[in-house]
């Protein structure tokens, strides 16, 4: 028995890591993510169970207690965390992770510590980088989380010589690790590690505004994954080290595709400042701004110029979350199939503050994954588009990025709304998105503007939808 012990262990870990790349697979696809969801979390228990039947872990108690405290926080969460308030949810997450992976590390630490027993370079380079990784995942997921929940602002926070404070307190980090791999057992030089690899997350978000947060949460996610691989090798365990890695290289190519949607390099989002939240090109309403003008309609007219449509195509953005209008869109969707009306939705990816923020939301008012369309294959048809409907989407629909090489957003790619044979636009007043550049779409011959809250004005226009 305790000979075949081993070797079962790791083969469930093996079929765990199968499950894990398995389900990362599946969560490339909205319509099987749930699955894929499923099938990582039945990976987990299978890992959990074989690293419990090891005979290095000596107390179960205390395992069984984390274990139970976890699963209470987690239950509540879910129920308790609206669908709206995912991002910072998912922010907060990543900063849980990376806090467990340095804590691992911190612990590895203290036991070699107490027994004065010989560290090893490697095990001594792998809890370095298991504390600079988690530590600047822990802080920077937090502050985050603020930013996006509001409790600091959201704008980017820069002072003079910043980049040269962040410069030296890398190379204070690098030598403090030097010096611990001459004197591993030094308590004071490793608590100053600690306490820079903390610090150094606050820098990283801090010069990185909201707009911004789809790729910062993407990237601070696949630091908690690199973080957790790091406290494999800290442990020596195989399944952490697999399950950290697949973390962390999904991560960094979600991250590579935030860029791409942006049109911007992963550089120029981690220190331009470009995120800056934008001020009002006008303080709202219909009108004149300058020599330009727009049409605003009532929800009477929109709803005729939906329900009259043969194609009408929904472009969600943030504006939708935040007024948490998901399950009025539904149902206007839904009323508009009843009577005859094609219906899509188009989704950008990097629409909301998080990778998939636009497809969570209408996950949970039930829409039909059919009906969601990424831009790659939503673009062509918008020539044969009667109505797109743009709710609470600025920069991601804005044509200048085709058109205007001055923009500092040209050549974004974005939902082509402007070629759609009418567009509407509900929006609060005339802002700007956080590029802080006017959208030319709203000053369209084909643009209607709907000014108002996008929950009330989608729900005003369901009721005249139902009176056609």
């Amino acid at each position: 028995m305790t000979d075949f012990l081993p070797t079962g262990i790791q083969l469930t870990y093996l079929i765990a890591a199968s499950l894990f790349i398995l389900g990362l697979k599946k969560l490339g696809s909205p319509a099987t993510a749930r699955q894929g969801n499923f099938v990582a979390a039945v990976g987990m228990l299978l890992a959990i169970v074989a690293t419990m039947l090891d005979s290095h872990v000596l107390n179960y108690e205390m395992i069984l207690i984390g274990l139970a405290i976890g699963s209470v926080i987690g239950v509540i969460g879910a129920y308790k965390v609206q669908m709206t308030e995912m991002p910072q949810m998912v922010g907060l997450l990543n900063g849980l992770g990376g806090a467990a992976s340095g804590l691992v590390a911190i612990a590895e630490f203290w036991r070699l510590r107490q027994h004065n027993e010989l560290v090893s370079v490697d095990a001594n380079i792998s809890m370095l980088l298991d504390v600079l990784i988690g530590g600047v995942t822990f802080t920077g997921s937090t502050l985050a989380f603020a930013k996006l929940q509001g409790l600091v602002t959201g704008k980017p926070i820069k002072f003079p010589f910043q980049k040269a404070f962040n410069a030296l307190l890398l190379v204070t980090f690098i030598a403090g690790g030097a010096y611990l791999l001459i004197a591993p057992h030094n308590l004071p030089v490793f608590i100053a590690v600690t306490i820079v690899s903390l610090i150094l997350g606050v820098m990283f978000v801090i010069p990185i505004g909201g707009g911004d947060m789809p790729v910062v949460i993407s990237l601070l996610n696949s630091f908690s994954g690199l973080a957790a691989a790091a406290a494999g090798f800290v442990v020596m365990n195989n399944m952490l080290i697999i399950a950290g890695a697949l973390v962390g290289a999904s991560g960094i190519i979600l991250t590579e595709i935030m860029c791409k949607a942006m049109n911007r390099s992963l550089i120029s989002v981690l220190f331009d400042a470009f995120g800056s939240e934008a001020g009002a090109v006008t303080s709202g309403g219909s009108g004149d701004v300058g020599d330009k003008s727009v049409r605003s309609i009532d929800p009477e007219e929109g709803a005729m110029m939906l329900g009259y449509a043969r194609s009408v195509v929904i472009v969600p953005g943030y504006g939708m979350a935040v007024a948490q209008a998901q399950h009025g869109v539904r149902e206007l969707a839904d009323q508009l199939e009843r009577m005859g009306v094609d219906v899509k939705y188009a989704i950008h990816p990097v629409a909301g503050r998080m990778p998939g923020h636009m497809n969570v939301l209408l996950a949970e008012a039930n829409v039909p994954y059919e009906q969601l369309h990424d831009m790659e294959d939503i673009n062509p048809q918008f020539d044969q588009t009667d109505v797109a409907l743009i709710i609470g989407a600025n920069d991601v629909v804005n044509p200048a990025a085709r058109t205007d090489e001055s923009s500092p957003i040209y050549g974004m790619p974005i939902l082509e709304v402007d070629r759609a044979k009418h567009t509407i636009v509900i929006k609060r007043g005339m802002s700007a998105g956080f590029a802080g550049v006017e959208n030319e779409l709203f000053y369209k011959d084909k643009t209607t503007m709907l000014f108002g809250s996008a929950k009330d004005m989608v729900g005003k226009l369901v009721s005249e939808v139902k009176q056609l």
